[in-house]
């Protein structure tokens, strides 16, 4: 019997999985031979799925050998090999990546989001302190996107929606300043964990780094160890987008890992075999649905199963 969070996995990953299913079926119905026609459109495959340029032609080109080694003649063959080599590649590139969150020992933990607009940021932040919340945590958010119109109230909403208070300061203040207040009174009031919302403006790059960098020199100062994590929220939808966003974000913003959001709306899932063999950077909590509950923590085995497993098996 499937636990309840494998299930998640599998109904999330279901999108992906038909999709990838199908792209691979067409690619196999016009097989012929292996030839390098066959990896030409194996890769264009790869590339559709959101598995990412890098990682598309490096399983071309490792199938190559593979191939022949095997001497795979059948399409079911060839399904298979491609098959395992995408979940050998996947947990290669996750060998010795860390996907827990970081806790302080002592004091409060201090958790830093950001990420464009709309990727589903605040929400994320939102389920989380209701996680936390739930573990018994004294947790505390601070409203630092103050430029977007509705942004604090977005999160002061979800702030009543859970219990937990939220510092915030009038529209169109410094965003380090409501983040210096909300350390201050994590620290004065012994608060478990603040989480902070930030703006997600890309289009204005250099003010928004700027702004971060401030954010992070702020929390530092009044706690050394801090932040503990900065989690880089990326709409699973957007695939490939999704991929330049992280880029952008990690030249300027040291990244400890990633929240991948809308897994179950979309037929991207690949796109996390992406970020693990070209950013190298891990992904730390999946958005599996829209319930205040279904924020879940990344498991590498139960995603490469939702992914892989029936494609295995229907083969």
């Amino acid at each position: 019997v499937q636990d309840e969070k494998t299930k998640k996995y599998d109904q999330s990953l279901t999108k992906s999985r038909t999709t990838f299913g199908e792209k691979l079926s067409r690619l196999l119905a016009n097989f012929r031979t292996v030839d390098d026609d066959f990896f030409d459109d194996l890769e264009e495959t790869l590339i559709e799925a959101d598995v990412g340029f890098e990682t598309a032609v490096k399983i071309s080109d490792e199938l190559k050998q593979e191939v022949k080694l095997k001497n795979a003649k059948s399409s079911q063959e060839v399904a298979e090999t491609i098959i395992q080599k995408l979940i050998e590649l996947y947990e290669q590139q996750g060998k010795g990546e860390d996907n827990q969150l970081h806790y302080a020992s002592s004091g409060p933990t201090v958790f830093l989001f950001v990420g464009v607009n709309g990727v589903g940021k605040t929400t994320t932040i939102g389920k989380l302190a209701y996680r936390l919340k739930k573990q018994g945590k004294k947790v505390l958010l601070a409203a630092g996107d103050t430029f977007r119109a509705g942004a604090i109230e977005q999160l002061v909403e979800w702030g009543k929606k859970v219990g937990v208070e939220v510092v915030q300061k009038p529209a169109q203040s410094d965003p380090a300043a409501v983040v210096f207040d909300a350390v201050k009174k994590a620290k004065k009031e012994n608060y478990d964990v603040l989480l902070v919302d930030t703006a997600g403006r890309l289009q204005n790059k250099v003010n928004l780094m700027h702004e971060l960098a401030k954010i992070s020199r702020v929390i530092t100062r009044e706690i050394p160890a801090a932040p503990h994590e900065v989690l880089l929220a990326l709409d699973a939808t957007t695939g490939q987008n999704a991929l330049s966003q992280a880029r952008e974000f990690k030249k300027t913003t040291p990244l400890t890992g990633i929240i991948l959001t809308k897994l179950d709306g979309t037929a991207r899932g690949g796109i996390v075999l992406a970020i693990r063999n070209e950013l190298h950077l891990p992904v730390k909590l999946v958005g599996l649905g829209e319930k205040m509950d279904d924020l879940e923590d990344f498991d590498p085995e139960k995603f490469a199963a939702g992914l892989f497993g029936q494609l295995l098996a229907q083969n």
